[in-house]
């Protein structure tokens, strides 16, 4: 799925995107609620059936909230929502 600039994601906005690859794309977004930007990171809607796919991306975001460092982001929460979430 690849969005545009002022796409919305529940309370997310979406900048720009920043790279994309095999799991997916990474968008530089604002977080309408907060008041500050964030990566968010988006997979495709075939990975929700990938059951490797959902595993592997569970272990990432397990992984990097386990991580402290000035020089690594931390991870603030995670979430799904399908085509009708996207404004």
């Amino acid at each position: 799925m690849s969005l545009s600039a002022g796409t919305h994601l529940g309370s997310y906005e979406i900048v720009e995107r920043i790279a994309a690859g095999g799991m997916g794309e990474v968008h530089r977004a604002r977080d309408t609620r907060l008041e500050r930007d964030v990566a968010l990171k988006v997979l495709p809607g075939a990975s929700a059936n990938d059951s490797a796919r959902m595993v592997r991306f569970t272990r990432e975001a397990q992984i990097l909230a386990s991580l402290n460092h000035p020089n690594i982001s931390d991870l603030r929460g995670g979430g799904s929502c399908d085509r009708d979430g996207v404004d």
